[in-house]
């Protein structure tokens, strides 16, 4: 399905963000560090289905959302469970392998044809040793992910499925158009059942 542009737009944000756009949303950098971080960048494109970190694997890489939107799922014993999702503007990561170079526990499927930015691991922290704007830009970067992740815990465990349905389409009301209903009930932690319900009650 294709990006919402009137969306975009009333926020202010391209619709396929550079790799400049992205750089800055986690930290100011000069030029001189933006052209090193940008000397290790590869430009890549994926079909959506495609599976771009697998679980038990040491991820190698991270990789910035250009175009596309995507979503990290676990493999449990009801079923996958998706607790993450990334569009345009986001990086798409391990943390465990980004952090500690140890085996992922997710998958991240592509949910629509993307373009990425990818960026070897090691290169980077080789940088973030040799340059402390870029040290800074990483600590931001991990920074803004370990917050998502601690807004997305409070949630589960203190809000209902109600409240954490109107926080989900408040924030991001153009993914209801981009991500199948299915992904979603999985990320509320509710059943497509119940999803239904919430969005009928709304109406």
């Amino acid at each position: 399905m294709l990006v919402n542009e009137a969306y975009f737009a009333a926020k202010g944000w391209p619709s396929m963000f550079t790799l400049d756009n992205i750089l800055d949303r986690f930290y100011p950098l000069p030029d001189t560090s933006k052209n090193a971080i940008m000397q290790l960048v590869e430009e890549v494109s994926y079909p959506k289905g495609h599976v771009l970190l697998t679980a038990d694997k040491v991820e190698r890489h991270i990789y910035f959302i250009s175009k596309g939107i995507v979503r990290a799922y676990a493999d449990t014993p009801t079923g996958l469970v998706t607790f993450w999702f990334g569009a345009e503007g986001d990086v798409a990561l391990s943390m465990k392998s980004y952090i500690s170079g140890e085996k992922s526990y997710e998958d991240i499927e592509l949910l629509e044809d993307c373009n990425l930015y990818r960026i070897n691991i090691e290169k980077l922290k080789a940088l973030y040793q040799q340059d402390i704007h870029l040290a800074n830009w990483g600590r931001k970067l991990t920074e803004y992910e370990l917050v998502r992740t601690e807004e997305r815990l409070i949630a589960m465990q203190f809000k209902t499925a109600e409240e954490r349905y109107t926080d989900f389409i408040n924030k991001n009301p153009e993914w209801l158009l981009r991500v199948q209903l299915g992904h979603i009930a999985s990320y509320l932690g509710i059943s497509q059942v119940s999803l239904s319900r919430i969005r009928a009650a709304r109406r």
